[in-house]
């Protein structure tokens, strides 16, 4: 995620994982070998991805894991994963990858969009890079992911507005994220297409909150004793601590319980206690496979690539969720793709703000 980057400040030293080597499909494509930086074309035998942190976040690292095996599945390729390599210098970790020739590497954090650019160029293997910042393609060489999240949060903000009782919402934050503050203005005019009028908090936990649980769960109690029964969370591994608040915290006036609405992975089945109400939930799966194919035709890097709700964005549609309120999502859903309802757009905590204010 593009500003992903706040997190290098913290520097992790470089974590000496293994890697593994998943294989995927029937056979696979052989060795895997590399394109050119002409971006000439050529088979795809290996996918590769260095993630920050471990796999198992039920969130952003998990679900780039995921994408990466299924896609190497579908595709007939071979998943290589890296995980848990933290925030510090990468290149290390991408020298030994590369050294494997895999025919596509995923660096799995914008804060990698120096190192791996470079390294794509030394080695010549195509390099898709999330939240390397539109402009970063290079022909053959280099492609950024960037998303269209606000149109998910659009849906969570009407889930939302549709579930509370107390008549308040609260956005909570990790961190000044460029992809939380595109899903917090798309929450927000979600709620306020059902409810003009409706109550909304808006909360950080700090300047690169990222994994601080304890802190997520302090600013949730916050909100819901400002008045917020239903909480649209962002925060990586501050979420645990968030969705901790929600299983924990008593309702406020006028509701009877609190609902946790969470973002990019499905942390269902950690749910013991009925609360969990949806996700906006991220599948890379899509786009990674066409980014293999582009490299196959020779069109990779031309172009970023964009994860929105027709290749991998959606809802997710939990038990919680009544068959008329699921209907009424469908239809917004279908709205936004067709134009006919416009999301708005706000990149910065400040517009976040703003766009809060103006409806007050």
């Amino acid at each position: 995620m593009r500003t992903r980057q706040a997190r290098l400040a913290a520097a992790a030293a470089v974590a000496a994982a293994v890697l593994v080597v998943a294989a995927a499909g029937c056979g696979g494509r052989g060795g895997g070998s590399s394109p050119t930086p002409s971006g000439s074309g050529a088979t795809v035998g290996r996918i590769a991805i260095v993630t920050p942190e471990k796999a198992n976040d039920f969130g952003w690292n998990q679900q780039g894991v995921a994408a990466v095996k299924q896609a190497a599945t579908r595709t007939g390729a071979t998943a290589v994963i890296q995980d848990g390599a933290g925030y510090g210098d990468i290149a290390p970790i991408l020298e030994q990858l590369s050294a494997g020739k895999p025919g596509l590497i995923v660096a799995w954090a914008s804060g990698y969009n120096t190192v791996a650019p470079q390294m794509a160029r030394e080695h010549g293997i195509p390099t898709l890079i999330v939240g390397a910042g539109e402009g970063s393609d290079v022909r053959g060489l280099v492609a950024d992911v960037e998303t269209n999240a606000q149109n998910g949060a659009y849906l969570a903000g009407i889930l939302a507005a549709r579930t509370t009782r107390s008549g308040t919402l609260a956005i909570v934050v990790s961190a000044e994220d460029e992809n939380w503050t595109k899903m917090s203005g798309g929450f927000i005019g979600g709620a306020r297409s059902v409810t003009p009028a409706i109550r909304i908090l808006y909360v950080q936990i700090g300047q690169a909150g990222y994994a601080d649980a304890a802190g997520g769960q302090r600013v949730t109690e916050g909100a819901i004793a400002g008045g917020a029964d239903v909480i649209f969370g962002m925060g990586d591994g501050a979420s645990f601590g968030m969705l901790r608040a929600v299983e924990t915290a008593t309702p406020p006036k006028g509701a009877d319980k609190l609902w946790f609405v969470d973002v990019i992975g499905d942390k269902s089945p950690l749910d013991k206690h009925g609360v969990y109400l949806s996700s906006v939930v991220w599948d890379f799966t899509p786009l990674l496979e066409q980014a293999v194919h582009d490299i196959e035709r020779g069109s990779f890097g031309e172009h970023t690539y964009w994860l929105g709700l027709d290749n991998g964005i959606g809802l997710l549609h939990s038990r919680w969720i009544p068959a008329g309120v699921w209907g009424e999502l469908e239809k917004a859903r279908r709205a936004i793709m067709d134009g006919s309802i416009k999301v708005p757009l706000t990149k910065t905590g400040a517009e976040v703000k703003a766009f809060l204010k103006s409806g007050q």
